[in-house]
């Protein structure tokens, strides 16, 4: 099976092909997926990409590996961007990078390769392993660059598919291969964000799209009216920056979309609004469901798993019990689910 890498211009995809580039055979390509979408550049007026492009190329030219740029903007747009914005108009809370890996870098990628056997590495930290005629998602060996949380979607054919180079390393390990490899690249600070939005920010693009719709800041319990914000869309459940008020801090716990109104709660009252159940629908298990109700659950991209309890309810819904509670639970986000060390699948917060 022949193997291309998909190249960011970051350490971590250009160590993925160097490790490849020992083996035999060598990877076929590299490969620099063109995702972002020009309106939104020449609105913001920079293209960062340029810069991690110099970098995929320079990488790729130090290990004579040929380097491929493909166009995925269309497939972008209406399969992430589009879905996004949609979220975000309802006041929910999308994670735009979960749908890229399923849809875009293991879904459109594949196509425009013409669907043949093709194996895909790129430079997520976590792992594959071969299971009774089956694969399985592993975490990361390193717990804070654990990226499963992204992979989550991924079906089973699509994991058959993918090679994870330096899943098995800690990213210091992964720093210290392009350093003593002498990688161009070496010493690049990590990315963050949406992997379309490089350092665009996420504000400025949601703006773009969706404008300012100016609305009430109230407290919750008394209906007390605190401030005003430029769109519930710019602001998520438990978030507590960028309010411009006095005297917290503040949480939202509440969005109303409709009549576009924040609610929040200080820090001293947040206890009761924090919760320890919640559903999820649109779920996909890389397997098969779990044999028990007892797991654990990631509801954002960080280091900490928590226990819970998972139960089906009615239909495509399932019930999640944490043990202990939350203040940040927001509809749209992924739940992500795990047996110890291997990700079972996600579901979508639907309340």
């Amino acid at each position: 099976m022949d193997t291309v890498v998909l190249l960011s211009g970051g350490v971590d995809s250009a160590v993925a092909l160097a490790l490849l580039c020992r083996l035999d055979p060598r990877p076929r390509a590299a490969i620099y997926l063109k995702i972002w979408l020009e309106d939104e550049v020449a609105y913001l007026g920079d293209c960062p990409w340029e810069t991690d492009l110099g970098h995929a190329r320079a990488v790729c030219r130090q290990l004579a590996v040929p380097l491929e740029v493909v166009p995925l903007q269309t497939e972008y747009r209406e399969q992430v961007v589009e879905a996004a914005l949609s979220e975000l108009r309802r006041g929910r809370t999308p994670t735009p990078d979960v749908w890229c890996n399923r849809r875009i870098k293991f879904g459109a990628l594949t196509r425009y390769l013409g669907g043949a056997p093709t194996a895909i590495a790129t430079g997520h930290y976590a792992r594959v392993e071969p299971w009774a005629g089956r694969v399985r998602l592993g975490r990361g060996l390193d717990p804070v660059k654990d990226q499963t949380y992204f992979l989550s979607r991924l079906t089973q054919e699509q994991l058959r598919q993918a090679q994870f180079p330096v899943g098995h390393l800690l990213k210091e390990e992964v720093r210290e291969l392009a350093t003593r490899l002498g990688l161009s690249n070496h010493d690049r600070p990590d990315s963050q964000g949406i992997c379309f939005l490089g350092k665009v920010p996420y504000r400025e693009f949601v703006r773009f799209h969706l404008g300012e719709r100016c609305g009430p800041i109230r407290q919750a319990g008394s209906d007390r009216l605190l401030g005003q914000h430029r769109g519930h869309w710019f602001h998520t459940i438990g978030q507590r920056f960028g309010l411009g008020l006095g005297g917290g801090p503040w949480f939202i716990v509440r969005k109303d979309p409709e009549a576009n109104v924040l609610w929040v709660s200080h820090q001293r009252e947040a206890g009761p609004v924090a919760r320890r159940d919640f559903h999820v629908n649109d779920v996909h298990w890389i397997d098969s469901p779990p044999a028990g109700p007892a797991v654990q659950v990631r509801l954002r991209h960080t280091p900490e798993l928590w226990s819970c309890g998972l139960t089906p309810a009615a239909g495509d819904v399932w019930e999640v019990v944490l043990s202990q509670p939350d203040a940040g639970i927001a509809a749209g986000q992924h739940a992500v689910f795990y047996d110890g060390p291997y990700c079972l699948g996600s579901g979508v917060i639907c309340d």
